[in-house]
């Protein structure tokens, strides 16, 4: 029983594979029929997209050529429209041409005909000049026998009275524009002139060449003095400058053409008489501070001017140069004052003319800068131009300060401004006086001319240029070398300057030997 059973379920486990194989093969044929479908679907759709790309690019194809047709067409359409139009203008440059060939041919013909017109006519006039000729050298004959004169002096004299005739006209002519635009020019410089003095108004300060010195008493003259003069010949050694003391209580006198020399002697007199030692040492000691702070002071003062002013320098000398304008006189008119007045009014006068005053400032502050300057040779006028060449300013400013004086031609309106601007500050009364400026300028040219011989080191015009103290460097110069150059100096003094009475020439060779004990 239980083997039938086996068997049975054995029969149906094959029964059933049999079936689901059966089935398997079924959906295989079944699938390979629906793929078989799907590409045969899928092959006519491809042929039927290619057709349609076919169609579409032939459709394209046709219509990109019937396009590329039509702008053929319309670009042959256009060039034969061009070359029609061309044709018609050569066509008309043809019958221009043709016509001014035939135009050209009528006036050469023309031409030809005029020639020979004008060859006839030539001849006819070389004739009739023949007969002018003789006819003209029997007149002339006829005339100097007549007037007992050549041709030559005929014709000299007519052209030498028509020329007076012209000169006298043309002179009448010219006075009467000169004097029109003369007068004219007269009232505007007037008018500019007048305005521009009204609104400058500057202090005028008149200093001699000698400077007091107050004293506490008078005891402190004989200490002034020294031992034997010993002090006060050592002052005057190394500050160049005179010490008077007469009977006037409590007061010393300096005296120097130099102001700016004498202004450093002052202050180191005044300084001495506070410490109270007064002695050779002490003296050069003082004299060395006071003078590296009076250089100070200068260059303060120069800041200052230019400050009030509203101008800038183009170099820090200038401040130094400017400052010693303050202590340099003029004919007795202080230089930084002048020089500030001829600024100011030139401004005025530039501004009334419609100019830039800020050039015609800073020449009219820096015109008189030369009477400061002893490292260069020349008037003060083309000294003060060098000088401001080197630092640098324009060619407006340089021949304005060259020019003030006449000494060069003034290039510039700017320079004819300065010049009428230091001629009206320096025209008011009182500010010039001619004997201290000629007194000034001799002991100056009693020291040029010390300092010019080799080797000389200081020179001092002393005791109103009746004294001249040459310093030479004992290292350099021996003593018999010494004599000869106190000799060359009075024999040129001498030569060069014309002087009443007699000056000393003092030579001072002195030998330093300092040791240092520390």
């Amino acid at each position: 029983m239980e083997w039938v059973i086996l068997v049975w379920v054995v029969v149906s486990v094959f029964l059933i594979s049999m079936v689901f194989i059966a089935l398997s093969k079924l959906k295989i044929v079944r699938a390979e029929e629906k793929a078989e479908t799907i590409l045969k679907e899928a092959e006519e759709e491809r042929k039927n997209l290619i057709d349609l790309a076919y169609k579409e690019a032939e459709d394209l194809k046709a219509k990109f050529i019937s396009s590329a047709k039509d702008e053929i067409n319309k670009y042959r359409e256009e060039v034969e429209r061009d070359l029609r139009n061309i044709r018609r203008d050569l066509q008309n440059l043809e019958r221009r041409l043709s016509s001014r060939e035939e135009t050209l041919e009528r006036k050469e013909s023309y031409l030809q005909r005029k020639e020979r017109e004008i060859s006839i006519k030539e001849k006819e006039i070389k004739d009739l000049e023949n007969e002018l000729t003789a006819l003209k050298g029997k007149i002339m004959e006829e005339l100097e026998k007549v007037a007992n004169m050549s041709v030559e002096e005929a014709r000299n004299l007519i052209i030498d009275t028509i020329k007076k005739d012209v000169e006298i006209s043309s002179l009448d002519l010219v006075h009467k524009i000169e004097n029109e635009y003369k007068q004219i020019a007269i009232d505007k410089a007037r008018s500019v002139l007048v305005d521009s003095i009204q609104r400058v108004a500057l202090d005028v300060v008149n200093e001699s060449t000698v400077s007091t010195v107050n004293l506490p008493n008078d005891d402190m003259k004989g200490r002034i003095i020294g031992r034997e003069g010993r002090n006060i010949r050592a002052f005057e050694t190394i500050t160049g400058v005179d010490v008077i003391i007469d009977d006037t209580p409590n007061v010393v006198f300096l005296s120097s053409f130099d102001s700016i020399r004498r202004e450093v002697a002052r202050r180191t007199l005044i300084e001495l008489i506070e410490d109270g030692r007064i002695h050779p040492t002490t003296i050069e000691e003082v004299f060395s501070k006071v003078s590296g702070k009076f250089e100070d002071e200068l260059y303060k003062i120069g800041e200052e001017t230019y400050m009030k002013l509203g101008i800038q320098p183009m170099s820090n000398d200038e401040y130094k140069y400017v400052g010693k304008m303050k202590f340099k006189y003029s004919y007795t008119q202080n230089i930084l004052i002048h020089s500030m007045e001829v600024a100011m009014i030139a401004s005025r006068i530039a501004e009334e003319l419609g100019m830039d005053s800020y050039i015609v400032k800073k020449a009219g502050l820096l015109h008189d800068i030369g009477k400061v300057c002893n490292e260069l040779d020349g008037s003060h006028a083309i000294v003060g131009a060098k000088l401001a060449k080197s630092w640098g300013y324009s060619d407006r400013v340089i021949n304005a300060i060259a020019s003030h004086h006449g000494e060069v031609e003034p290039m510039f309106l700017e320079s004819s401004i300065i010049a009428v601007a230091d001629a009206i500050s320096a025209a008011r009364p009182g500010v010039r006086k001619e004997d201290l400026e000629n007194y000034i300028k001799r002991l100056e040219n009693l020291e040029n001319i010390a300092l010019s011989v080799n080797n000389v080191e200081k020179a001092y015009a002393i005791q109103a240029g009746r004294e001249l103290r040459v310093f030479v460097d004992s290292n350099k110069v021996s003593d018999e070398e010494a004599k000869l150059i106190a000799r060359e100096i009075a024999k040129r003094i001498y030569e060069e300057i014309s002087f009443p009475g007699q000056i000393k020439v003092t030579l001072i060779r002195e030998t330093r030997i300092i040791e240092t004990v520390r």
